[in-house]
């Protein structure tokens, strides 16, 4: 998901909002998967649900304005008591990825801000409040978007893109403390987004796009061994499973609206997660395997007021 200038400012609110999952699955009989929506008293559209390492809290983006439209902030939701509280918020679209986007060992939360002069990776602690932002990534001519950290905390991979270029994306690293230079993966000649990490460090999932379609691969955190996993229909927002084995995924393969997939990291047949009729995306899987995290919507989300969140548990 991408962000949008915002050149308005606004003042940061700390916010306490009670949070609950719905029991019953909705009334319009559309959803046969047993999910739970997760009622979050936030307003705007909930997008891109990530676990703690404890898989005690889910950060979210939330954007203001609609699906995609933001301005955006980060939000922490306490699974346990209930309450959430906006992390940061500064009138520009902050947005974090799903997957490997708060790190375990650094306490670090990684995501994107369009704050000026352009969009630039930034971290912050957890535990921390709005304005105390780490900056980074700083290039004149370059945007970069969805971060992801290594297991360990000392490497970030993100989406760079030529300065106000839609497509051309590529993957890059590097060191989180700026050593060692920015290190292109991917061709600059091909698109490419959404890197995540694998648990074990191992991995990169991340989407290309091949014949106007999107695709997920693999590559080693070198850029090396590139594969192709899929090749269903448009498959996109690829994170691993807790233990490495499986990466779930939005596809619209066979399904009038995209539903959440997965499929072996080795490759192989794809099993559909979510049995729903409208959008289901973002997914991610709670550090302990049992519980699916992902944003929904019944029917084509753009445009729309926004999705909601919804937690299902995994076989």
């Amino acid at each position: 998901m991408k962000t949008l200038k915002l050149v308005a400012l606004v003042a940061f609110a700390l916010i306490f909002s009670r949070c609950k999952t719905t029991d019953a699955i909705p009334s319009d009989g559309s959803r046969h998967d047993g999910a739970k929506k997760l009622s979050i008293n936030v307003t705007g559209s909930l997008q891109n649900p990530a676990f703690s390492p404890d898989g005690k809290y889910l950060l979210l983006t939330r954007f203001r304005g609609g699906y995609n439209i933001g301005p955006a902030d980060l939000v922490i939701v306490n699974l346990a008591t209930d309450s959430a509280f906006v992390l940061v918020s500064d009138g520009s679209n902050n947005v974090n990825l799903p997957g490997s986007c708060w790190n375990e060992k650094t306490h670090q939360i990684i995501f994107s801000s369009s704050r000026d002069p352009h969009d630039e990776i930034y971290t912050i602690a957890d535990s921390a409040h709005s304005g105390s932002e780490h900056l980074l990534t700083s290039r004149q001519a370059s945007a970069a978007y969805e971060p992801s950290l290594s297991p360990d905390g000392s490497v970030m991979i993100f989406e760079s893109h030529p300065l106000d270029i839609a497509d051309h994306g590529s993957i890059v690293r590097i060191n989180t403390d700026g050593s060692g230079g920015y290190v292109m993966l991917t061709d600059s000649a091909d698109d490419c987004r959404q890197p995540n990490w694998s648990p074990h460090g191992d991995q990169i999932v991340y989407q290309r796009q091949t014949s106007g379609h999107w695709h997920l691969w693999t590559m080693d955190p070198d850029g090396k061994s590139k594969r192709q996993l899929t090749s269903f229909g448009n498959e996109t927002d690829g994170s691993f499973s807790h233990d490495g084995n499986w990466i779930y995924y939005s596809s619209d393969s066979g399904v009038s609206y995209a539903n959440i997939f997965r499929v072996p990291v080795l490759g192989g047949a794809a099993v559909r997660i979510t049995q729903y009729d409208g959008y289901d995306g973002a997914p991610s899987v709670s550090p302990d395997g049992t519980t699916l995290a992902f944003e929904s919507y019944n029917g084509n989300p753009d445009l729309s007021a926004g999705t909601t969140l919804w937690l299902l548990r995994l076989p």
